[in-house]
């Protein structure tokens, strides 16, 4: 499972709780830098691989539950730099069995990625590095609007979204908005993923909370913060998970959960619009 490509932004949090309530295991986890969800995700018992560069809480550094599932040795990992996953999802999206880097060549990741294979070039005779394609069984992407056929628009720092739907299997969408199509045609160019990749739209307001969704909230740094100190041990986290998880059943038991005025002060209180496009002819 894909999740948490748009890098800091838009990661599908509400997507990833309601895979912890209903209680799914064995899942590979696939993304770039994952934030506190993989964290979360593996706390819950969900997973038993990360293919990844980082894993953490990317605003207080470590990811404790992580931490503990490596060291027991519960968790297997394959690593990777930013550049290695994002061309290892390139590759899926391009249909091709890998793609060259040369980055990692001065690196250990050799050591800990069997994915990663020295090779020479038979053009130039270089020394590279072959990243094997990655094709995720599902990817979940949080977007700021989509129609009820998945022609979804995003913006702000999209990261290896766009590569990511393409290179899996199916592709699961979560909005802040469902709107016409007729909205979304008017600008093409921001359509995420074609819509026959998409399995399946969900309307959850504030689905990606509290990561930022550019356009309708900013972080909740609180809650990263939160989340650090109640995640130190496993009373601490199964605390959490009870409260923030298990016992909430809709988004608006989230909403109330937080409050309207912790919302509030999440809300844009300046908009920067961009420069609108003519597509006449």
């Amino acid at each position: 499972m894909a999740a948490g490509l748009g890098l800091e932004a838009l990661i599908p949090f509400a997507a990833g709780h309601e895979i912890m309530r209903q209680g799914k295991s064995g899942l590979t986890l696939i993304g770039p830098i994952s934030d506190m969800l993989f964290d979360q995700l593996i706390g819950a018992g969900c997973a038993r691989g990360v293919r990844a560069a980082w894993v953490g809480n990317v605003i207080t550094g470590t990811g404790y539950n992580f931490r503990r599932w490596v060291e027991s040795g519960r968790l297997h990992i394959e690593d990777h730099s930013n550049l290695t996953l994002a061309m290892a999802l390139k590759a899926a999206a391009l249909g091709v069995p890998f793609l060259p880097v040369r980055s990692t060549l001065g690196s250990d990741l050799f050591t800990t990625n069997a994915a990663l294979k020295r090779f020479t070039c038979p053009f130039s005779g270089d020394a590279l590095a072959a990243v094997a394609a990655i094709h995720p069984d599902v990817v979940i992407i949080h977007v700021q609007r989509t129609d009820e056929y998945g022609n979804a628009h995003s913006w702000g720092n999209l990261g290896v979204t766009r590569d990511g739907c393409l290179a899996g299997r199916q592709v699961i969408i979560t909005a802040e908005q469902i709107v016409s199509t007729d909205l979304i045609t008017s600008d093409p160019n921001r359509v995420v993923t074609p819509n026959f990749r998409v399995s399946a739209v969900v309307h959850a307001p504030w689905g990606g909370h509290p990561s930022p969704v550019p356009g309708c909230y900013n972080r909740d740094h609180r809650a990263f913060i939160d989340y650090r100190d109640q995640s130190k041990t496993v009373t601490a986290f199964e605390g959490w998970l009870q409260r923030w998880v298990m016992e909430v059943r809709t988004l608006e038991d989230y909403q109330n959960l937080l409050g309207r005025d912790r919302i509030e002060g999440l809300r844009l209180k300046k908009h920067l619009y961009s420069e609108p496009v003519d597509y006449g002819y």
